[in-house]
């Protein structure tokens, strides 16, 4: 398969970051709601980044409210946070390999820096969108980076970790590929979707990488100042 670009998600796909939200949102909301919500309850709640999500709960007193959550969402990243096992050989093969990376989240930009910095990702990609306060934009965002790329759709490929990744990589013409690692993946509803691969493991995307990805030149990668963008606002193998 030749590629010139692959994008990624975050939470959930590149790292292992879902309880560090739970955990800062039920800290943050606390104090203005009296309340402290499930998992399920905050689940619920994504679409919009942690900006809109907040002035959803607390429309009053959200940037007080955002404050507390990112204070709590630094400290336990640094305590719990981390990349899935394997993550930065993937990474490694497809730079080796002369492919583009991106990442594509639904998160806030202060969140998602957070994570790229404390994670030691900034040098693996180029080029990174975040969610908007409005809701779900990842289609624009998939976009943002191809026209930023120059690439074509068809030679891009984007892995995600939820159905709605897989919808917006075919939205935008780009080839969908699912990761199903994380425990709170649902494996049989990301098949349903026939993306062209799913991996239930890191390791399976790396043996993907390797056996049907074709090598290219390099391509000159790194750590960039202008690698966030800012939010847009909403409009038969063992993998397979």
């Amino acid at each position: 398969m030749q590629l010139d670009g692959m994008i990624f998600d975050l939470d959930g796909t590149l790292t292992d970051t879902f309880g560090v939200c739970f955990i800062a949102f039920r800290e943050a909301l606390r104090p203005f709601t009296g309340r402290s919500f499930t998992d399920e309850e905050i689940v619920a709640r994504f679409g919009p980044s942690e900006e809109g999500m907040l002035q959803r709960w607390v429309p009053d007193r959200w940037e007080e409210c955002l404050r507390l959550y990112l204070t709590a969402y630094e400290r336990e990243h640094r305590r719990i946070g981390r990349t899935f096992p394997g993550v930065e050989t993937a990474l490694g093969l497809l730079r080796t390999f002369g492919i583009r990376l991106g990442v594509v989240t639904g998160k806030g930009p202060q969140s998602a820096a957070i994570s790229v910095a404390q994670l030691g990702l900034a040098p693996y990609f180029d080029c990174i969108e975040t969610g908007s306060p409005e809701g779900t934009v990842k289609v624009r965002c998939i976009e943002r980076v191809l026209a930023r790329w120059g690439v074509a759709p068809d030679r891009t490929a984007y892995l995600g970790d939820v159905v709605s990744d897989i919808e917006a990589s075919r939205a935008v013409g780009a080839i969908p590929l699912a990761a199903a690692w994380d425990e709170r993946s649902d494996g049989n509803a990301l098949r349903s979707r026939n993306p062209l691969a799913v991996f239930d493991t890191v390791s399976q995307f790396i043996d993907w990488i390797g056996e049907t990805v074709e090598p290219r030149a390099p391509a000159s990668q790194g750590p960039d100042a202008t690698a966030f963008s800012k939010p847009e606002p909403a409009q038969g193998r063992p993998w397979n």
